[in-house]
């Protein structure tokens, strides 16, 4: 689209493959095993993230979350951003 001088391209997003779902599923189920008892609204309040988002990335719906917003999981929830990364393994356990 094109007026004024001004060029307009649309954004497209490159479809998640199932390697991406996966590591996402991955990443969930670590996050809510570290998570334990806490309840989602406090671990979200923590790390100043809406519950929803974090309810997402639990349950895998976001699979590759904003990595500002792993952070702050990781450092809300103690787990060393080292042993997230081990997600993106498929032999990667839940409780690296």
């Amino acid at each position: 689209m094109t007026g004024a001088g001004i060029s307009m391209t649309a954004m497209v997003r490159v479809p998640l493959t199932t390697e991406d779902r996966e590591r996402g599923e991955r990443l969930g189920a670590l996050l809510r095993a570290a998570r334990g008892e806490r309840s989602i609204g406090a671990v979200a309040a923590a790390a100043a993230i809406s519950p929803e988002t974090l309810r997402k990335i639990e349950t895998g719906r976001i699979p590759t979350p904003a990595f500002f917003t792993v952070a702050a999981l990781a450092a809300e929830l103690g787990i060393p951003l080292e042993s997230l990364a081990a997600c993106r393994r498929s032999n990667a356990s839940p409780a690296a």
